[in-house]
């Protein structure tokens, strides 16, 4: 627990208070607001609740609230901050909601409007915090930021593992993430109470007034990134079930998320310490190829070791990759990014709907999830190459330019 003094010298450190109350956003919006449905599947479907296929419509009804949420951010004007307060305190009040009701196109309309606001906590929360670290002086706290996930995502995991082990019904356990979210907001709320002003513009992908290469440039880094939503959601959503069947009645599979979310946190901070002159894409690419590493692992080596393995290099780049694809949004478009951000993640969210849709089907037809693994492994791969492409000639043009 924070000792008064320390927490005086959190607060008297802007740029520490920022990421901080940035992560812990991400962490309720991404780690409870979206993820917590991943530990809490396989309880759904122990306790008769959903079968996978229904399970697979609730998580692509989310991904596509996220898409939604996404593409309505390039035409929101509010105040940044604003907007995550607004979808903080939307995402507790869902999450509540998802136990006092069990009836199941109920709870796809929660996880649909789940997604928009989540969608909007990230984009907005990301957008803010990442410029007033740049006016701050502060990249290397980005990192911190993007850890939040992983907080969220460990707390949800082992909170649902223990829940398994005691038999606790799912609906108690939406309410304990609720309650558990609302007393991390309450600690955050007052950092996102004002803003400096900042542009408002409407980034768009095909702006007129940017030059074309960097119209260019937008597009692929929005259809590149939706490859990386796509390849890690399969294995996202469904990673407590395939661990499951390859494991069966082995304590195993219940760690397995959490540490997805350790690693997540690792490779949060690891690359914001990377020099901010490296090229975004390039490390983008090596992101992607260790992620798909990771999925083979777990189809190759179907084993306690392998899967664990593969979780850690799945989660290792996962928030790694949207801290390069921000960064190289604002690289782009400046303080006017908002929107070219709310684009790359309307393609990434609409990657995570195609993703369960593609793989509850072809597990439920073939009896396994290797097939839709295998999948999501060339769509990695496909994405790494082309961001390779894109950061070798921007490289090359660089030098170029240089030594004219």
């Amino acid at each position: 627990m924070a000792t008064p003094a320390h927490a005086a010298s959190l607060s008297a450190d802007p740029a520490r208070q920022a990421a901080l109350a940035c992560a812990v956003a991400l962490a309720v919006a991404l780690g409870v607001g979206r993820f917590a449905f991943t530990p809490l599947l396989p309880l759904m479907l122990a306790s008769g609740a959903l079968d996978i296929r229904h399970g697979g419509w609730l998580a692509s009804a989310n991904y596509a609230g996220y898409l939604i949420g996404a593409l309505s951010c390039a035409a929101i004007r509010l105040d940044h901050v604003r907007v995550v307060r607004l979808a903080l305190a939307s995402t507790i009040v869902l999450t509540l909601a998802m136990g006092l009701v069990d009836t199941f196109w109920l709870w796809a309309a929660i996880r649909f409007v789940a997604g928009v606001v989540s969608a909007w906590a990230f984009v907005f929360a990301s957008q803010w915090g990442l410029r007033r670290l740049a006016e701050l002086d502060a990249h290397g706290l980005g990192g911190v930021i993007y850890a939040g996930p992983g907080v969220g995502i460990i707390a949800t995991g082992l909170l649902g593992a223990a829940a398994a082990a005691l038999g606790v019904p799912p609906p108690y356990v939406w309410i304990g993430f609720a309650l558990c979210s609302g007393l991390a907001v309450a600690i955050v709320w007052k950092t996102f109470a004002h803003e400096a002003p900042a542009t408002r513009g409407r980034a768009r992908v095909g702006d007129s007034a940017a030059p074309a290469s960097t119209r260019a440039d937008s597009a692929w880094l929005v259809g590149l990134y939706g490859l990386a939503g796509f390849g890690y959601i399969i294995t996202a959503t469904f990673l407590p079930v395939i661990a499951r069947q390859a494991l069966p009645g082995s304590s195993w599979p219940d760690l397995f998320w959490p540490a997805f979310g350790l690693a997540l946190i690792a490779g949060a901070l690891i690359a914001a310490r990377l020099p901010m002159s490296w090229d975004n894409r390039l490390l983008s690419a090596a992101c992607y190829v260790i992620q798909a590493l990771g999925i083979v692992l777990g189809i190759v080596f179907p084993t306690a070791l392998g899967l664990g393995l593969g979780s850690l290099l799945l989660g290792l780049p996962f928030t790694a990759i949207t801290l390069f694809a921000m960064r190289e949004a604002r690289r782009l478009r400046s303080d006017a990014a908002a929107g070219l951000m709310g684009y790359a993640t309307g393609a990434y969210g609409l990657g995570q709907i195609v993703g369960p849709l593609v793989a509850a089907p072809l597990a439920e037809h073939t009896g396994s999830f290797s097939a839709a693994l295998w999948i999501a492994v060339v769509a990695l791969g496909a994405g790494a190459a082309g961001l390779a492409c894109l950061g070798t000639r921007g490289t090359a043009a660089t030098r170029r330019r240089l030594f004219k």
